[in-house]
């Protein structure tokens, strides 16, 4: 293997995502073409690399490097350039001058044996030196694990991430089991993972890879919602993904079942495999809401026919059959499931329920499943209303979240009603129900029509389903609401019937377009021209692009670069940041992908600080204000008050959302919705996703493309099969229950 020494002329070619370099290396002996991965190359600094000679059919004679490790400089201007290169947050160009000025030749001795000098430097505090020092202790041992991560193709910012989960252990960690990585590390799946044991020689039968590869099928079912495999699926599915035999795919989930990972159960004759969590969380949640809805209430010292009609003539409004059952119902047992299409009055169900209990000063504690769908119920009823992580008050200790409130410490309320009860997974239900003591009422508000919830569950059309709950369904539509062609054509569409479209000085439109390529071409006009000048509405606020894929000329990936282009195209003063294929821009509209329970927050008002957290949610939207390239930070503002800063090696959490998917809008309201119509595979293009679609809008819904496919997806009413069991659980545990 050849070594050489010597210093970063040049850095010809750099791929952000993957690390991989072409640069020009000044040796003693003339400049060589180096290239290879490596985290962290810049200008003026000192290498050693080592690796071997390769020739390219068009640029020559090339050095491809294995190892390089940086050689810490010796002259000022090296100094500089080195501490100015990123390598160390908090220390960009005017720090790196400011910070040679002072210390000279001393500058790298003063920061690794004599750090407190540094804040001799102005801009530098306790906070930051500390960030400082940790960065340039750290910095040696991660350019090491970093080379040896990246002989595996593994990324430069996936590779931070990694070095951040496992510290000095990380070599040794990955050494011994590779497939630890899918499990621990956000972004790395089973097939990056197995790709680095294949690599390094791990058995393709070995026990290691089977378990991984079975509990990554696990969770790919997770995924898609359902909370068990049957075994025979499982089987055959990983025979075909890990290319072994199914013998030893059963014997991996028979291994894991023993170890408590896996939960086997039978039923009908079937094996059911279920993600240990999933099975505990269903054998919970089907316990609970049975013995909720079993409980003896104390009768209510009220007058139910007398208040409701009070209320009808205080709000001046007449109720359906239906809403005084509901409004009853709910008064009258420890459990309630309302459900209804838009228009059907569900809100006023609600706000009827908290006028009759604040008159029986009873305590109501209002909840929704997202920040956004909080903050709508509070905007409708005058009531706070919480996220439910927030209610169950949330906190994230050694690697895992923990809710404050639980079968020890329930919520404090008389009545508990949750909206957008659709949305609610099984595991967030379990956590829900242990907080909630028996003698309290719930009452779940949602529509059953809708998508199912992102995570795994099909809860609220389970506990319909049940049969053994009380459920009100509402099903007419109110004289104000059918003014809306938005309410009637989606009450239309569920029914399976067309909507009406097109009609003068109406809420409902269909522009015809006949390929993917005008559809987006037209979808960009009504954003960025047209919407907001008939409309007045607000082309980054008011208007948000809803579509059923992620890829194609009408996927998000292509809207969200097209719409970038023009409401927040590039200018000389406009910051940004590329990171991978995705470009972010100060004033950019974005939206956080995963849940990040330990990421700070704090509202601003007046420039002092009102008040401070930690969470940032999956499916939060927000704007771009800040990317500062000295500190490699980018900061974010949520609901026009929360504002919260990411590393730059944190931005995989960050998506564009000028356009986003349906399933990623449920819980939102948007003033206006623009949608694609057009081909797409048949799991996609379904009648609730379109139904889900158009009740996210508010005022305006504006459809583009061929009417052929609008009429396929009414058609369409295939609803997913999820593997989920609560309604069976339920039948069998009130079978139980009743003796």
């Amino acid at each position: 293997m050849l070594s050489l020494e010597g210093v970063i002329e040049e850095v010809r070619f750099r791929n952000e995502a993957n690390g991989y370099t072409v640069a020009i290396l000044n040796t003693s002996d003339g400049p060589v073409t180096i290239v290879g991965h490596t985290p962290f190359l810049y200008l003026d600094e000192k290498v050693k690399v080592e690796g071997e000679w390769v020739y390219h059919p068009t640029y020559g004679e090339q050095l491809s490097f294995t190892s390089i490790t940086t050689i810490l400089p010796s002259t000022l201007t090296g100094i500089e350039n080195y501490l100015s290169s990123g390598l160390i947050p908090y220390i960009g160009p005017k720090t790196a001058k400011k910070i040679v000025e002072r210390f000279g030749l001393d500058s790298l001795d003063i920061i690794q044996y004599n750090p407190e000098k540094l804040k001799e430097i102005p801009g530098i505090g306790d906070k930051k030196l500390e960030k400082i020092v940790e960065a340039f202790k750290e910095q040696r041992e991660l350019r090491d694990t970093m080379i040896f991560l990246q002989q595996y193709d593994i990324s430069a910012n996936l590779g931070i991430k990694i070095y951040k989960k496992y510290g000095k252990d990380t070599i040794n960690v990955i050494s011994e089991n590779p497939y630890r990585l899918s499990e621990d590390i956000f972004g790395i799946g089973f097939k990056i993972a197995d790709r680095i044991a294949q690599k390094m020689g791990i058995n393709n039968k070995s026990s290691y890879r089977i378990e991984a590869g079975i509990k990554y099928i696990i969770m790919e079912f997770a995924g898609n919602g359902h909370c068990y495999v049957p075994l025979e699926e499982l089987k055959s599915y990983g025979s075909k993904l890990l290319q072994v035999e199914e013998d030893l795919i059963e014997e991996g989930v028979r291994s894991l079942g023993i170890k408590g990972s896996l939960h086997l159960i039978t039923d009908e004759e079937k094996i059911l495999v279920y993600y240990t969590p999933f099975h505990m969380a269903e054998n919970y949640v089907s316990r609970k809401l049975v013995e909720l809805s079993q409980v003896k209430l104390e009768e209510l010292d009220i007058d139910l026919d007398r208040e409701i009609k009070k209320i009808e003539e205080e709000e001046n409004i007449n109720f359906a059959q239906n809403q005084i059952l509901a409004i009853k119902e709910a008064m009258n047992n420890g459990l309630l499931v309302i459900t209804g299409g838009p228009g059907t009055g569900k809100t006023t169900i609600i706000k009827s329920i908290i006028k009759l209990c604040e008159d029986l000063k009873l305590k109501v504690v209002l909840a929704a499943p997202t920040g956004r769908a909080a903050k709508r119920i509070t905007e409708t009823t005058g009531k706070e209303a919480k996220t439910i992580h927030r209610l169950l008050e949330y906190s994230f200790l050694e690697d895992d979240m923990a809710f404050g409130k639980d079968e020890d410490s329930p919520i404090d309320g008389d009545l508990i009603i949750i909206d957008e009860a659709s949305m609610i997974d099984i595991l967030l239900m379990n956590s829900l129900l242990k907080a909630v003591d028996l003698g309290t009422r719930l009452v779940l508000v949602g529509d059953v029509d809708q998508l199912p919830s992102v995570g795994p569950g099909n809860v609220l059309r389970d506990i319909i389903s049940s049969g053994v709950v009380k459920v009100v369904r509402l099903d007419e539509i109110f004289r104000q609401s059918e003014e809306s062609l938005i309410t009637v054509n989606a009450h239309r569409i569920n029914k399976g019937e067309g909507p009406i479209l097109n009609k003068k000085n109406k809420d409902f439109y269909f522009i015809t377009e006949a390929n993917t390529e005008k559809i987006a071409e037209t979808i960009v006009d009504l954003c960025s021209e047209r919407l907001p000048g008939f409309y007045g509405v607000d082309k980054l606020r008011d208007i948000q692009v809803l579509t059923p894929m992620k890829k194609g000329e009408v996927g998000i990936n292509s809207l969200n670069q097209k719409l970038q282009a023009v409401l927040n195209p590039k200018t000389p003063n406009k910051a940004e940041k590329q990171i991978g294929s995705e470009t972010f821009r100060v004033g950019d509209k974005v939206m956080q992908i995963k849940n990040n329970y330990t990421t700070e927050w704090k509202i601003i008002r007046d420039g002092i600080e009102v008040e401070k957290g930690e969470g940032v949610f999956n499916g939060d939207f927000g704007f771009i204000t800040e990317i500062d390239e000295e500190d490699r930070i980018l900061k974010v503002l949520f609901d026009d008050e929360k504002e919260v800063e990411y590393e730059f090696n944190q931005l995989d959490e960050l998506k564009l959302a000028y356009a986003i998917t349906v399933h990623k809008s449920q819980g939102s309201e948007f003033p206006v919705v623009v949608m694609p119509i057009g081909w797409g595979p048949p799991m996609l293009l379904t009648r609730n996703l379109l139904y889900t679609a158009i009740t996210r809008a508010k005022s305006l819904v504006v459809l583009v493309g061929e009417e052929k496919y609008l009429y396929m997806m009414i058609k369409n009413n295939r609803i997913t099969k999820r593997y989920s069991a609560l309604d069976k659980k339920m039948r069998n545990y009130i079978s139980i229950f009743m003796g």
